[in-house]
């Protein structure tokens, strides 16, 4: 099975999706954490921080901030947390090499639950960089939710179905 949740920043998309994963999964799911976090962010390692916290010892947690269908196998579950991450990190990657990576994960016969943050409510970012992920996380965004079996918008930490 395949699952995406969206929402914006703190809308709660993560611990529902960590809850999702759990009920799937036989033994403990696989946390894909997406960030890379060389850039020495203090503000982004706390809140790693509290990723990690909220999921106790419930997950194996791989990062991976580039490859992510290379490390997903068949009859496992994963989170992956989170795709916008991954864009970023692929940030110069043409859009035919991502949906490649994400097909490759659609044929694995594995339960995947994707968060993705909602960034395209907004208008078109003047910077060129900033609109190019906001692009990409719509063209992206919009290729996951037609491979999952079931999409989840989320607000204020509700996630409402919406396939």
């Amino acid at each position: 099975m395949k699952i995406l949740y969206f929402g914006g920043q703190k809308s709660g998309k993560s611990l529902l999706a960590e809850q999702k994963a759990l009920e799937l999964s036989i033994g403990k799911p696989h946390y894909i954490a997406t960030y890379d976090n060389s850039y020495g962010d203090i503000e982004m390692q706390e809140r790693i921080d509290t990723h990690q916290d909220q999921r106790e010892s419930n997950f194996i947690t791989i990062e991976e901030s580039k490859d992510i269908d290379s490390i997903i196998k068949d009859n496992h579950t994963y989170l992956i947390d989170c795709v916008s991450m991954w864009l970023l990190n692929h940030i110069e990657t043409d859009e035919q090499t991502l949906i490649k990576q994400l097909k490759n994960i659609s044929q694995k016969d594995a339960n995947v639950v994707f968060v993705l943050n909602d960034v395209n409510g907004g208008i078109i970012p003047f910077e060129k960089e900033t609109r190019r992920f906001v692009d990409l996380t719509g063209i992206i965004g919009q290729y996951i939710a037609s491979i999952c079996d079931e999409v989840y918008e989320v607000k204020l930490g509700i996630g409402v179905k919406i396939k």
